[in-house]
């Protein structure tokens, strides 16, 4: 049958086909880049990267693009309120630009660490103002816009397919609705496409409207039309995004274009923290960078972060991921163990090119290639997937313990580890460090546990102890840099 992917638009389970034989195009929401990313964000591109991954592993050509929410994103479903990032400038007490570069850096050194593939374009929001116009004025004179004193809106009432992927209608979108709605909307249910700006927003541009800013739904539309088309082959993002923004991409996109905009809507499930969503909003989050050093109340130790990407793989990415330390210590224990194999295969391969495989063996390891992909056709199942990479670790250590077994075979088993368990998976790296080298692994645990020290220091309000340790740590090049969700290091 192929690639199965549960399509969200029509609720059912279907036979992925591209657009255009070999190739794909996907667009996949990016993070609004107010925060550090937590092990919410890794839940959704984590499994992201899979797809991606294992499209090309099928063969596909695959144009993978992200956005960087950067601006517009305001902070209620309602289009009032201010701008997050604007608002956590304020906070921070940083220009919005600038607090936006430093959290996208932030962001991709955390995926470099969870091995996600980067996008092939990354673009920004704030770097495709111009186009968001143009789509404005499309849509405007197509009368499925209006303006209201500086701002415009799309009037859901002229566009027939409002809230079919969703499956709301609009009595219960206003029925849902969190806060008091707008005056100037005609329907409670249109969103906006172009606000105006208060004198001293410091995010705005000039438009025939206002001097103002984009609405949130607006970029996806713009760039997702701009680098693949006015009809693209795969939308993915977070659940939450489902309504309203993926709803509101589709009425403004089909609107301007008059064709459909997303063949398969993929939506990945999100973290739970005691059964609640994991979300900066609820404060209840676990950066990244916590869960990969330990600085966070509810972790007893510091995580490998492709530990933290097989804890993800662990659940189907429409199901969701209940967090606890347990959870993340088992992960951690069984990436050790698929690790420790992997090094002890390579170690045991010899430069022998004269032997066979063993055709048993050859077999077994064409039956769980077979399993494997089935698991992965079948809606990306990488639970099933990663048991299977332990089915392969136990055939693995039998082989190892057989001193009978040839070069040849061993070669054809770390083939196997690296295609599934590196290409699709990402949980295998190509190559491992040589015994004796750095081991920044080592020193970021180390320099955790002086910051724990500190920590702890300043929890007992013995401050002479907290700037000692700071200081020492200063005196090897280690900077400190306290935010609210932590302390972070970084190399001087």
């Amino acid at each position: 049958m192929g690639l199965q992917l549960y399509n969200s638009l029509t609720r059912r389970k279907e036979e992925f086909k591209p657009l255009e034989k070999g190739k794909v195009g996907i667009y996949v929401c990016g993070p609004t880049v107010y925060g550090h990313a937590h092990l919410g964000h890794a839940k959704s591109y984590v499994s992201f990267d899979v797809l991606v991954r294992y499209l090309r592993y099928l063969g596909y050509n695959v144009t993978y693009v992200q956005n960087i929410t950067d601006v517009g994103h305001l902070t209620d479903d309602a289009d009032e309120g201010e701008d997050k990032i604007a608002a956590a400038a304020k906070r921070e007490k940083k220009h919005p630009m600038a607090l936006a570069e430093y959290y996208t850096r932030s962001y991709f050194e955390d995926m470099d660490r969870l091995n996600c593939v980067r996008p092939d374009i990354s673009p920004r929001a704030s770097g495709h103002i111009t186009e968001q116009i143009d789509l404005v004025k499309t849509l405007l004179e197509k009368d499925f816009a209006y303006e209201v004193n500086g701002s415009v809106y799309f009037d859901v009432s002229k566009f027939n397919g409002y809230g079919k992927l969703s499956g709301r209608n609009i009595d219960q979108m206003i029925a849902g609705a969190r806060v008091e709605v707008s005056p100037d909307k005609k329907n409670p249910a249109d969103f906006a496409l172009w606000k105006k700006a208060e004198p001293n927003h410091i995010m705005q541009w000039p438009s025939p409207w206002s001097m103002g800013y984009p609405g949130w739904h607006l970029e996806c539309s713009v760039m997702s039309m701009k680098y693949l088309g006015k009809t693209i082959d795969i939308h993915g993002g977070g659940l939450e995004n489902q309504f309203p923004h993926h709803e509101c991409e589709i009425a403004q996109s089909e609107a301007a274009n008059g064709v459909q905009f997303v063949k398969y809507w993929v939506h990945n499930n999100m973290v739970t923290v005691d059964g609640q969503k994991m979300g900066k909003s609820l404060n209840n989050f676990i950066t990244l960078k916590q869960a990969f050093s330990g600085a966070h109340e509810r972790l007893t130790r510091g995580y490998n972060p492709i530990a933290v990407r097989q804890l993800i793989l662990n659940s189907h990415y429409r199901s969701p991921l209940d967090f606890s330390d347990a959870s993340l210590f088992a992960a951690q224990s069984g990436y050790n163990k698929i690790t420790e194999t992997v090094k002890a295969l390579r170690k045991a391969i010899t430069s022998d090119t004269g032997s066979r495989p063993d055709e048993q063996i050859a077999e077994q390891l064409t039956q769980l290639r077979q399993k494997f992909e089935a698991a992965m056709d079948d809606d990306l199942n990488t639970s099933i997937a990663l048991s299977v990479m332990f089915e392969l670790v136990r055939l693995t250590q039998k082989l190892l313990d057989d001193k009978n077994t040839t070069a040849a075979t061993f070669n054809l088993v770390d083939v196997l580890f690296t295609r599934l368990g590196g290409d699709c998976l990402g949980i295998v790296e190509q190559e491992y460090p040589l015994e004796g080298a750095a081991d920044s692994e080592l020193m970021n645990k180390l320099v955790n546990v002086l910051i724990e020290q500190r920590n702890e220091a300043r929890r007992q309000k013995d401050y002479t102890r907290a700037d000692e340790l700071r200081n020492k740590l200063d005196d090897i090049g280690i900077a400190l840099e306290d935010k609210s969700e932590g302390t972070t290091w970084r190399t001087k």
